[in-house]
């Protein structure tokens, strides 16, 4: 007897079985129509860590005295934490309690996650580490088409198309089972163009590869469009009839021609002529952008331009064609829709329009004017903690912040000067070892509940096997809590119940999902929103596959092109700070690591410094050698490895590990406030060898 599931880790969600109790095996879905039974090493062990021996199965509380955990029943805990929370607030008021929540929550956990802070805590100090992920994309995807859904069409559409553009992209160690697609295209005659300073594992499947200067992706789209219109190969009719804003975009591009793109971004003038020549002679055109070029202080703007040239070329909304994102946490894009990000209410209805405030308001039953306004994104919420006007406490669900913030060693500070901290977690991750309290929390196999892939395909993970005693759901956390808060409304913890109020609660938004129930979903193997409730497809299906074909979700129903320009990074290379430095996946581990490096049948190698040849040589610095690298704000130590593949000026370190985002810059677009994480200036020293 098996179960239909879904793996625990990246966007594509893929299916999964799982047999057996006592020992949990995994095994291939192939129906399922993302992954069709193809996983990576990490699907397939993923269940060895649900009987793992570190895993903690009874609330925490740490003795302030001698700063050790002492094991409590969960009424003392809950208790606790309530007691605690209620004097904070009573003392401070509401906005003294933050709460920090994951994109690997499930749509029902994200959706209760933002109402407990609105009406059971009554904060507006609540966002995710989906910021972190996705945010450049979703502005950018707003502001041009009226819509964040990552991927507007089903992710197999790129078999067919006759270009396709990754931007910052390293789609097979980040999804592998993903490049199947890669694979498919050019069996199919159609080429691939992979543009990142690393010439990685996705670039042995391309046709074309660049490799720009850091945070230089902004002006190599710019320059692009400019040789686009140069050639004659915009798509006049689609402008006219389908956009508005053009003549500023075409005017902002005027002064990118080929030689300063080529001092810019490090491509040769002939290399941007032949890429701008096969994007405008190609009848179909896919650009996929991801963190790489969305992680930088400018990264919303760099993602309009590239949909700039989508849109110049005619191709969102045409079929096999357009722009998407790759959205990277499992549930990155249903995580972000439905309340836990700091704007936002479910549906993705924004939280200062009075409209969805009293929507919303009369689905909890609550009067609107007592759900708080707009709070601070996630770093700014972090960088605000233990600060005078900042929040006193912090509940964490699903993010591991120790590891994954940028400029860590000042968020650890911050999360040391807190006056309670809370995470919810399965182990003793470096976020939880500081900690007051930690609550041990069922996982993806032992709970159902639904996610949202990134394709916008709403997905159910079915509970396969009974979580180990003494262990609790985050929504029986949230309900505890809140009835312990006096909340005015009772939170449910029944998965299917809360899925249906969240339906009820995003009726008429833009991620519309009244219309989706869990059979509907069993049924279609995935429902793709919107989905309005008594909205039926011609095939009898529920559910919008591809966006985009008739109209765009703005006001008039026409994209908008947006003129942009290229600032650069915040912080470039100096004498005294003389390389880039870039951070990024590798193909074994996944986001913080916390769990996957505690699977013994994932390499975990630690971190290392990735740089060229030539770097290393005029270093003195061979393979294994053990190095200093420092940024402007933190120093780690790790070994080389000497690869051909990087540009000779970057560096690069996988975030797997404590130490990268010591080194990240916290520098925050104005738009998303996403930080730069993707590009800073760093230098490596090394005992007996000069700085470099």
């Amino acid at each position: 007897m098996s179960t239909t599931t879904h793996c625990p880790y990246c966007s594509l969600q893929c299916g999964m079985r799982l047999s057996g109790a006592r020992t949990v095996e995994v095994s291939e879905w192939s129906e399922f129509p993302v992954n069709k039974g193809a996983m990576c090493r990490k699907g397939f062990t993923s269940a060895q860590l649900l009987k793992h021996p570190e895993r903690i199965t009874t609330p925490l509380i740490k003795d302030d005295a001698t700063g050790e955990y002492r094991a409590v029943p969960w009424d003392e805990a809950l208790d606790f934490v309530a007691g605690r929370l209620t004097e904070l607030r009573d003392e401070h008021g509401p906005d003294s309690i933050g709460i920090f929540g994951g994109g690997g929550l499930t749509n029902e956990k994200a959706y209760q996650l933002g109402k407990f802070a609105r009406v059971a805590v009554g904060t507006s100090q609540i966002d995710y580490n989906g910021r972190w992920c996705m945010s450049s994309a979703a502005n950018a995807g707003i502001r041009a088409f009226g819509v964040d859904r990552g991927l507007p069409f089903p992710l197999a559409d790129i078999e067919q198309t006759d270009v396709l553009v990754l931007v910052g992209s390293n789609l097979a160690e980040t999804m592998p089972p993903a490049a199947r697609h890669l694979a498919r295209l050019r069996e199919n005659g159609g080429k691939v163009v992979v543009i990142d300073p690393r010439r990685t594992s996705t670039a042995d499947k391309a046709d074309v590869v660049l490799q720009p200067t850091p945070g230089s992706d902004l002006a190599l789209a710019q320059t692009l469009l400019h040789l686009i219109i140069g050639n004659g190969h915009v798509d006049l009719d689609y402008i006219e009839n389908r956009t508005t804003g053009w003549e500023d975009v075409k005017a902002s591009v005027m002064a990118w021609w080929p030689e300063r793109g080529e001092r810019v971004t490090g491509i040769t003038a002939p290399e941007l002529r032949e890429v701008a020549e096969l994007l405008g002679t190609a009848d179909r055109v896919t650009i996929l952008t991801a963190r790489g070029a969305e992680q930088q202080a400018q990264g919303a703007d760099t993602v309009v331009s590239w949909i700039n040239i989508a849109l110049a070329l005619g191709m969102p909304g045409k079929q096999y064609a357009g722009y998407g994102c790759l959205t990277g946490q499992g549930n990155g894009q249903g995580g972000r829709e439905h309340g836990q990000k700091a704007d936002q209410l479910p549906g993705y209805r924004m939280i200062d329009d009075p409209a969805a405030r009293e929507h919303v308001a009369g689905v909890w039953g609550v009067d609107p004017a007592t759900i708080p306004g707009k709070g601070r994104s996630a770093y700014e919420l972090l960088d605000a903690l233990g600060q005078p006007d900042g929040p006193k406490a912090l509940l964490v669900f699903g993010s591991n912040i120790i590891v994954s913030a940028p400029n860590a060693n000042h968020v650890g500070e911050r999360l040391d000067a807190l006056d309670l901290l809370v995470v919810a977690d399965m182990v003793m991750s470096e976020t939880a070892a500081r900690a007051d309290v930690i609550l041990p929390v069922t996982q993806w196999a032992e709970e159902t509940g639904t996610m949202t892939n990134l394709e916008g395909r709403v997905i159910l993970r079915n509970q396969a096997i009974t979580p180990p005693a003494g262990v609790r759901s985050d929504l029986d956390i949230i309900a505890g809590l809140a009835e312990r808060l006096k909340s005015p409304i009772a939170f449910s913890t029944e998965p299917e119940e809360i899925f249906a109020e969240l339906g009820r609660a995003s009726a008429g938004g833009k991620a519309d999902y009244s219309g989706i129930t869990y059979d509907l979903v069993r049924e279609q193997q995935g429902v793709f929103w919107p989905a309005p409730a008594g909205a039926v497809n011609a095939d009898g299906t529920v559910g919008t596959e591809r966006l985009f074909a008739d109209r765009f979700f703005t006001p008039d129903g026409r994209a908008k092109l947006i003129a942009v320009e290229h600032g650069g990074p915040a912080e470039v290379p100096d004498a005294e700070y003389p390389l880039f430095l870039t951070t990024g996946r590798v193909l074994a581990q996944y986001q913080s690591g916390a769990q996957t490096r505690r699977v013994k049948d994932l390499p975990d190698d630690g971190a290392f410094i990735e740089m060229h040849p030539m770097l290393a040589r005029r270093a003195g610095y061979v393979e294994g050698m053990s190095v200093t690298l420092e940024t402007r704000r933190g120093v780690m130590v790790a070994p080389v490895r000497v690869v051909t593949t990087i540009r000779p000026d970057t560096v690069f370190v996988p975030f797997h590990w404590v130490g990268a985002n010591k080194l990240t810059n916290d520098a925050l677009d104005p738009y998303s406030r996403m930080p730069e994480f993707k590009v800073c200036a760093a230098r490596i020293t090394a005992e007996g060898a000069a700085t470099a």
